[in-house]
């Protein structure tokens, strides 16, 4: 009976060492594919693949080096579950916002930075914009009321989709 025990043991041990064996293989090959392209050849096939989703419809408004974010927002937009908030600045130059129908004026805000701090990021502009600042200094106004209440929804506030927000400066009183 011990010698049967002592067999199967012995068996099951083989069999052990067989499956590390070809996990051992397996990770091999898999790391010898890994290695097999270099990161500039695989940044070129994303690259191209990439090219191919952005010349889609729905998404050719967006740029080449798109982020997840963009791609989800203008997803969003699409199916409605999303608006589009234009905002002027005083230069004359309009942002167009993507933020969900149910944002509040805090998170039009959250998307004026993300908005801004990629498309400085993409043009290589100002590393780093004090946000607090520019929020102490400057609000945004829309048919001539400020949006000062933060947690308030943009709705209330009448804005719907494409409607435009300026973003004005602050006058302090002296």
């Amino acid at each position: 009976m011990d010698e049967i025990k002592e067999e199967n043991e012995s068996k099951v041990m083989l069999g052990k060492e067989c499956v590390k064996n070809e996990s051992k293989a397996e990770l091999e090959e898999e790391g010898e594919d890994e290695e097999a392209l270099p990161h500039s050849e695989f940044l070129d096939i994303f690259e191209n693949g990439l090219a191919m989703i952005v010349q889609d419809p729905l998404l050719c408004d967006l740029p080449i080096q798109v982020t997840l974010e963009e791609v989800n927002s203008q997803v969003a937009l699409e199916y409605g579950q999303a608006m589009t908030v234009r905002v002027s600045k005083a230069d004359g130059e309009i942002m167009p916002i993507v933020v969900v129908q149910s944002a509040k004026v805090q998170d039009l805000k959250k998307a004026i930075r993300r908005y801004v701090e990629l498309k400085q990021q993409r043009k290589g502009g100002i590393e780093h914009i004090s946000w607090r600042y520019v929020w102490r200094t400057y609000h945004l106004v829309f048919n001539g009321e400020k949006l000062d209440d933060d947690n308030k929804n943009l709705k209330d506030y009448g804005i719907r989709n494409r409607d435009e927000v300026t973003f004005m400066k602050t006058l302090r009183k002296k």
